[in-house]
């Protein structure tokens, strides 16, 4: 066998596919597959509330009683909010060095559908405000935790939030198996459409549900839908609907000509990273208004907006920006490739995704800040997690481990992890176990921020 040489998401395409899965092998050695199952926090392992405060820097101060808020409502809201916490306990974890395209913030709610820029529906990953190069393994465990996470939350059994973490890891193995099997050009072609979605389910009424959702939703998702409820005219001019305070005008803006200035050329920015026909498309509109909007958990307190543009024939287009932050995991893996940070998510989106928005693009704004822009919620379906039965939530999970192996075999080595993993259960039985653990250790970080809140150091309020 040639020897591989370099990081290991490289290893050579001259390599046979056998040669790949022998290479994957021989990292057992180094890390046994049964070293993944134990989770015990180090003595050194820093405050977990001092990491929520750390990643609060550069915040909108105002706005992080939100984000501090929406964390206490449940262990998994706080474990939605704490990736910063978990990168930085992942990194202390046995770790292969299998690198790949890794999404940084992997939890089942960070999956779902959308529309496609063929208009068909996909099912995939839809956040990567954390994406970098990393260990494949990361995304896994945190995907793993989140199913024993919600389950709890639930009030499903112990034995039943395991199985839902084997059934993902399981499916993640199997498939990363199948991935590695087929040419490069059919694993960037492969997408999981919503027809694929409703058979795996295997369930007539869910399945029944989910055709209701995909129609109700593509309905609601209209740009002409959202038009009314979301725009109001107001001195003769079209303007977005301030909602405090989670949608509002920043201070004086419409008046300030300064800010105005900034906006239109970060506005030519983003356009600049367009493709010719993406220009095109977008020069048929006119940006005619911008607001801030308050989005998710972790993303609470960055700068993140709704742009309004309109056609001459006075039809919408919503983008949203978002704030491109350092990836929680930079700490640990090398530092990501690009200046831009905005560019580092939307680079890694389009490795990930099987099919990305087509308005996907980067910016920079005042003070240094980094942007990325899309579409605003161009039929995104996220799912009902919080009405998941025992069985419901084991089918998700294993079309969420589908989907991760998919991803990972898109933007890393699907051969190499497959030899890693091997054809049975014991690193599905050790991440099961390793799952539960974190859970556990998610709880007591949970009560922390309640005890900070409650002693007075950190602010929290619910907002609606």
């Amino acid at each position: 066998m040639a020897k591989a040489k370099g990081p290991l998401h490289l290893v050579s395409a001259k390599l046979t596919r056998e040669e790949k899965i022998i290479h994957g092998k021989g990292i057992r050695d180094k890390v046994s597959r049964a070293d993944h199952a134990e989770w015990k926090p180090k003595s050194s392992r820093p405050d977990p509330v001092g990491i929520l405060i750390e990643s609060s820097k550069g915040r909108d101060e105002n706005l992080l009683p939100i984000r501090y808020g929406r964390m206490l409502s449940s262990p998994f809201a706080f474990y939605r909010g704490a990736a910063s916490i978990m990168a930085s306990d992942l990194s202390t974890t046995p770790r292969t060095d299998i690198i790949v395209q890794a999404c940084g913030d992997c939890h089942l709610v960070n999956f779902g559908g959308f529309a496609t820029p063929e208009r068909s529906l996909a099912f995939d990953i839809n956040d990567f405000d954390e994406t970098l190069p990393a260990p494949w393994e990361w995304d896994l465990k945190r995907l793993a935790v989140s199913f024993v996470i919600a389950g709890q939350n639930n009030g499903l059994s112990d034995s039943d939030v395991r199985d839902a973490a084997i059934a993902c890891v399981r499916s993640y193995r199997e498939w990363i198996n199948e991935f590695s099997k087929m040419s490069i050009l059919d694993r960037w072609y492969y997408i999981i459409d919503g027809e694929m979605v409703i058979d795996h389910v295997d369930d007539k009424e869910w399945q029944k549900q989910m055709r209701a959702r995909v129609k109700a939703e593509e309905k609601k998702s209209s740009p002409f839908t959202a038009f009314p409820k979301m725009i109001e005219q107001k001195d003769g001019e079209l303007r977005i609907k301030d909602e405090p305070p989670l949608i509002f005008h920043p201070d004086n803006t419409e008046h300030n000509k300064s800010f105005q200035k900034l906006l239109h050329a970060a506005f030519d920015k983003y356009r600049g990273t367009l493709s010719d026909d993406k220009k095109l498309l977008l020069d048929h509109y006119e940006l005619k208004d911008m607001a801030m909007k308050v989005v998710g958990v972790g993303s609470v307190g960055t700068r993140c907006g709704i742009l309004l543009m309109m056609s001459a024939t006075n039809e919408p287009l919503f983008l949203q920006v978002k704030e491109a932050r350092v990836s929680v995991m930079e700490k640990f893996v090398p530092k990501s490739l690009y200046k831009n940070r905005g560019q580092r998510v939307v680079v890694g989106q389009r490795i990930m995704q099987s099919a990305s928005d087509m308005f996907l693009g980067w910016t920079e704004g005042a003070q240094g800040r980094h942007f990325y822009i899309r579409q605003l919620r161009d039929t995104k379906i996220k799912p009902l997690v919080e009405t998941f039965t025992a069985y419901r939530m084991e089918k998700y999970a294993s079309l969420c481990g589908w989907t991760l192996a998919r991803a990972h075999a898109k933007g890393g080595n699907p051969a190499v992890i497959a030899g890693y993993l091997g054809k049975n259960e014991k690193f599905d039985n050790a991440i099961a176990k390793f799952s539960l653990s974190y859970a556990g250790q998610n709880e007591k970080d949970f009560e922390a921020l309640k005890d900070a809140v409650r002693k007075g150091k950190l602010r929290a309020v619910t907002v609606d």
